[in-house]
């Protein structure tokens, strides 16, 4: 590792001497003659030249003209800067040239570790497998579940995981990739239709894309009563015009969903968007991701022993501004989790996370 910062270090000040010779060079022809005053002039007489050979108008001809004179008159009257060849007016240059690199390696050394090996990308997946999945951080539990997926190359639900993981950590596409995969491994699985249509939503920056309305349609030949492919498919019904037929959808899967669903605040939202024109909503995509948490808040009510479902949980309604449903949803985790200080402290950072602006 100080290897490297030598070699960086010579690099930068091969790099700054570089730039030095090259201004040292210039000055070489600093007493030139200056070549703007030929080149108005040639304007000039390539604008006569166009004129004589009627590709211009008489007027435009005397517009450019009088624009190339008033350029040639001011470039004559304007002072020349000439160039100065005093070795004072480079010393500073050269200094800091020097000092750079140097002062950079000096605060690497007392501040950095230069004694700490690399660590191989392999190593790093082999600490995190060791660790509890529900302390890594996004993009290593997708780091994680990529590694599995070399491992089990045809096991679909590997490459479930790794689409939700890769969504998790903001890489729409790999999440599309990840999910393409697993339903052509498993093509009658309508679960892993609507991954993949929400993830192509998330690349579609929250967009019912033609793709992700035909995974959302796959999904429903699987499974006629896929919650989420309905709403999403009544929703692109409704962003592309026909209102009147997203409206019905919306208000037929309300009525098939108990009263008691988290999810049918979501679509009464959507209901009241159909009916009035676009409602107080940022966008689609907050849109699609308060229905992302309405989905894993019924996860969690069905299969509640999930403490990284329910630190995502607290996090999201948090970052939607909910408060309520985040004091809510603390409360109930932190009753379940009461002996694992460890969730608590990532319930209690979950819950300090700033709301979306």
């Amino acid at each position: 590792m100080i290897l490297f910062w030598v070699v960086a270090a010579l690099l930068s000040a091969g790099a700054a001497s570089l730039v030095i010779l090259g201004a040292a060079r210039a000055f070489d022809h600093a007493s030139d003659p200056d070549p703007t005053l030929g080149i108005y002039q040639r304007q000039l007489s390539e604008i006569d030249d166009l004129a004589d050979r009627n590709l211009i108008a008489p007027s435009e001809r005397k517009q450019a003209h009088a624009e190339a004179a008033r350029r040639l008159i001011a470039a004559a009257e304007s002072p020349e800067q000439a160039w100065s060849s005093e070795v004072g007016s480079r010393r500073p240059a050269l200094i800091l040239a020097v000092l750079a690199p140097v002062l950079a390696l000096g605060i690497y050394m007392g501040l950095g570790s230069p004694g700490i090996p690399d660590q191989p990308f392999q190593a790093r997946i082999s600490a995190w497998k060791a660790a509890d999945p529900a302390r890594l951080e996004p993009p290593q539990l997708a780091a994680v579940l990529k590694d599995l997926t070399r491992q089990r190359p045809s096991d679909p639900q590997a490459f479930l995981y790794l689409a939700l993981a890769q969504r998790e950590a903001g890489n729409p596409t790999e999440s599309v990739r990840a999910a393409r995969r697993a339903v052509t491994l498993s093509p009658k699985d309508a679960d892993l239709w609507e991954v993949l249509g929400e993830s192509l939503m998330m690349e579609a920056r929250g967009e019912v894309s033609d793709a992700a309305q035909q995974a959302f349609g796959e999904a429903l030949k699987r499974n006629p009563g896929a919650i989420s492919s309905r709403y999403y498919l009544a929703r692109a019904e409704v962003e592309r015009g026909d209102r009147a037929a997203g409206l019905a959808s919306l208000k037929k899967l309300s009525a098939d969903l108990p009263k008691t669903d988290p999810r049918q605040r979501q679509l009464a939202m959507a209901i009241a968007e159909a009916k009035d024109g676009p409602a107080r909503v940022e966008n689609a995509q907050l849109e699609m991701i308060r229905g992302m948490v309405a989905g894993l808040a019924a996860r969690l009510e069905q299969s509640p022993d999930d403490p990284e479902g329910w630190v995502r949980l607290v996090r999201s309604y948090a970052v939607l501004g909910q408060t309520a449903d985040r004091d809510r949803a603390l409360t109930q985790a932190k009753a379940r989790y009461g002996s694992r200080p460890d969730i608590l402290a990532d319930l209690d950072a979950a819950a300090r996370t700033e709301r979306l602006k």
